[in-house]
């Protein structure tokens, strides 16, 4: 009984694999890292740097293929294939080492290595997000490459109906040869526009460097004020202090006029410390300015022409009525009429709108056919019929 056991479940706690304790928990991330069972790595997958954006993961993950879910094997991982159907690594060495073989849900030959990681909860969106992706690297033309706007807005209309085909599966051949095509023609565009990408991609990454740095200075540099101005205020209160003690004059006329030395050394270090800080914004916005002036190249833009709402002849039924110069005593504007401060007009209201309006619609209903072949109910007593004009 002198021996202490070794084994950490009899004394309450719970021993992990590898003989850690769960004393460390609070360490592990909250998003569940999915170990891999394969020795293949699959690429794919949405990269972030920052980490922020993982593989999905859900408890109720179950392979389509073997039906195998998490209960049974808690090490389960579902990748996704080309063609957008999930199985499990398992599945894929069994059915793809040997080589590319038909996918057990459609039939269309995958290779194992076709297989990625899967980012988005719905298939839909990762296939849309992978399409749009592909095409972002071939279609990368900018405004300042064509000549107006309306050439422009037809150019992305035709890249959203490519995108649109290739993600639900509409015509694939026909804009598989558009897709081809287009490349062919536009080559030496394409990969220049990849080169300014990644060109403006490093300079706004040594912009957002420099920009980091200017606000470590600025952090810097107010602390060190800080600390002067508390260095400066102690001092201050030494001296005010030394002189209450020796000075024979009125405390309240020393204490007044310390503080007037003090209101006046403050404002002439906040007035250098604004101006410190100016510069430096300054050197930034005159950098930012020229990356900025090198994205808006112009080349031979055409002006749009303004566009004009009613350029036809239309008829208003201004030869079917007149408003009365005197007006017309209806109860609906008798509040405003009798308005003569004018509370009810300051909002450009007119009561001689509401009345042309109320004309015109009457007027214009005056030339259309009645609606046959419906079932009218029978009149009451003191219901009244309006005839035809």
């Amino acid at each position: 009984m002198s021996t202490r056991s070794n084994y950490g479940w009899l004394q309450g706690k719970t021993v992990k694999k590898g003989g850690h304790s769960a004393s460390n928990s609070h360490t592990r991330s909250h998003t569940p890292q999915i170990q891999s069972t394969s020795s293949t790595i699959f690429g794919g997958g949405i990269k972030d740097p920052s980490g922020r954006t993982s593989e999905y993961f859900s408890m109720d993950d179950q392979c389509p293929v073997c039906k195998s879910d998490r209960y049974l094997n808690p090490k389960l991982r579902l990748l996704v294939s080309s063609c957008y159907h999930k199985m499990c690594e398992s599945c894929i060495d069994r059915l793809f080492t040997l080589g590319p073989a038909p996918c057990p849900i459609c039939s269309k030959i995958l290779r194992k290595l076709a297989f990625s990681p899967q980012t988005f909860e719905d298939l839909g969106v990762e296939k849309e997000v992978a399409v749009r992706r592909r095409i972002a690297k071939e279609f990368n033309k900018r405004l300042e490459d064509f000549d107006d706007l309306r050439s422009y807005n037809d150019y992305l209309e035709e890249v959203e109906d490519i995108a649109f085909n290739l993600i639900n599966n509409i015509d694939l051949p026909a804009t598989e040869a558009r897709i081809a095509a287009y490349k062919a023609a536009n080559a030496a565009l394409t990969s220049l526009n990849l080169q300014r990408e990644e060109a403006e991609a490093l300079a706004l990454k040594g912009q957002e460097d420099s920009e980091r740095r200017e606000r470590e200075a600025r952090a810097a540099q107010l602390a060190q004020q800080e600390q002067q101005e508390r260095e400066e205020r102690q001092r201050e209160e030494r001296e005010l202090i030394d002189k209450l003690e020796t000075s024979q004059k009125d405390a309240h006329k020393i204490v007044a006029k310390s503080r007037i030395a003090a209101a006046k050394r403050s404002s002439a270090r906040a007035a250098s410390a604004s101006a410190t800080s100016g510069l430096l914004g300054m050197s930034f916005g005159q950098d930012y300015a020229k990356l900025l002036k090198t994205r808006t190249t112009k080349v031979n833009n055409v002006p749009d022409e303004p566009h004009v709402p009613f350029q036809d002849d239309w008829y208003a039924y201004d030869d079917l009525y007149s408003i009365r110069a005197e007006g017309y005593d209806d109860f609906i504007s008798e509040a405003v009429r009798k308005d003569r401060e004018g509370i009810m007009r300051a909002g450009g209201y007119k009561v001689e709108e509401a009345w042309d309006r109320a004309l015109l619609s009457a007027v214009a209903g005056l030339d259309v056919v009645p609606l046959s072949g419906l079932d009218i109910p029978p009149l009451r007593d003191g219901d009244v019929v309006m005839e035809s004009v």
